[in-house]
């Protein structure tokens, strides 16, 4: 028993640097404390853990007094969400809303359960989340969203919207993540001048990324990184980082770092890191998106579903447990490859909040989407070289029309 949890741990490890693929890279759309090297990431992540402190204090009363939803003439029963990955702390504000009585199917990989807001409140429909990885065929959740009606909301990211613009196109409706957690990482001790992403590629080391992410071109480009430097073999498994102990490797800042020095004993320590987001490289990743078609008919439902969406995220920065144990029963019902325990998925919250991942943006909302950040994207992949067309702007991949204004950290 003991011989196959190892193996599935190695697995589930190795499938963790897929998500990198899946959720930031390339949607192929799209899980890792080291240090921050951004003092604003720091300021923003201090009034984030203030802010969620507080918002515990209050969730009792908010329970007592919250006022009743009715979602059942405005919304399909269940909305279904179709996600990058496995579950994981990351997409904690969904399974935040999955009510107690919920069911897994571990064949189809989908957790259905009561759609509750803030306080426990029922909302009169149900939710399913669906898998996404193996559980599709590893295609990009944008892919199963046109193949498959069922599905209401994908998760996305912008880098690969834009690239995926002219077939496959997506309108983002709201972020639960306000900061990337994708990260370059790098051994302490083999390279102890390095401290930053820039540093990397000044010190000539080899980077290991997935192919086909948004990321490395973009550094190269901009001068960066050398194109030699970039090695597009990564597959996931941390052998290579380990043996090797001097090339650079992507990973996420909410699990790389755990799993490095606590769970692959023969490495036993955090390796140093940066986060894309600090370097530059500022796509918003898993995000929630629909069909341009769709935003007319599910509009009425997206306007109460969003902002009930925005409050867990609040919500669950706060009070993650519940909405943990769902995750980690989840995984643990599908039985498959992928592993996901109580340490790692601790730290993943505690990570997002350490460093403002899940929070407000620069006004004070959260879940909303800045017009010039997203501009910015479509203008470096357009410097990268990606096939982005031309009249692509900001304002056609996202709207803020459902956000409420008033929901805050």
């Amino acid at each position: 028993m003991k011989q196959r949890r190892s193996i599935r741990l190695v697995a589930g490890v190795m499938a963790l640097g897929l998500v990198v693929a899946a959720c930031g890279g390339d949607d192929d759309d799209d899980a890792t404390p080291a240090e921050s090297t951004a003092e604003e990431t720091a300021d923003t992540a201090e009034d984030t853990a203030d802010t969620a402190e507080a918002t515990a204090d209050t969730a009792e009363m908010t329970e007592a007094t919250a006022e009743p939803i009715d979602l059942s003439g405005v919304c399909p029963s269940p909305i279904v969400i179709q996600t990058d990955w496995f579950p994981e702390a990351e997409h904690g504000s969904l399974y935040e809303m999955v009510g107690d009585g919920y069911t897994v199917d571990a064949e189809l990989m989908t957790v259905t359960g009561p759609l509750v807001a803030s306080g426990g409140v029922d909302t009169g429909i149900d939710i399913e989340v669906r898998t996404g990885g193996p559980a599709i065929g590893f295609n990009t959740p944008r892919v199963n969203a046109y193949t498959d009606d069922s599905i209401h909301i994908v998760y996305s990211s912008f880098d690969a919207q834009a690239a995926a613009w002219a077939d496959l196109p997506m309108v983002t409706v709201l972020s639960p993540l306000e900061i990337n957690p994708q990260i370059i990482m790098w051994d302490a001790d083999a390279w102890p001048d390095v401290e930053t992403i820039e540093d990397v590629g000044e010190a000539g080391m080899t980077i290991n990324v997935f192919g086909g992410g948004g990321f490395a071109p973009y550094f190269v480009a901009a001068g960066v990184w050398g194109e030699s430097q970039v090695d597009p073999s990564y597959d996931g498994s941390p052998a290579r980082f380990i043996a090797e102990g001097n090339i650079a490797q992507q990973g996420f800042a909410s699990a790389e770092p755990y799993n490095y020095e606590f769970v692959f004993e023969e490495y036993g320590k955090a390796p140093k890191y940066q986060l894309l987001h600090d370097a530059g490289y500022q796509s918003y990743s898993q995000t929630l998106a629909v069909k341009p078609a769709d935003i007319d008919a599910l509009g009425p439902c997206l306007e109460q579903f969003v902002p009930i969406t925005q409050q867990t995220i609040v919500d669950f920065a706060a009070a993650p447990d519940r909405a943990l144990a769902t995750i980690i029963d989840a995984v643990a019902q599908f039985d498959s490859f992928w592993v996901y325990e109580e340490g790692v998925a601790n730290y993943a919250v505690e990570t997002m909040t350490e460093l403002g991942l899940h929070g407000n943006g620069p006004d004070e909302i959260v879940g909303n989407l800045d017009e010039a950040r997203i501009q910015k994207v479509i203008d470096d992949a357009r410097t990268a070289g990606v096939d982005v067309p031309e009249d692509l702007v900001a304002a056609d991949m996202f709207t803020n029309q459902f956000i409420d204004e008033s929901i805050g950290f």
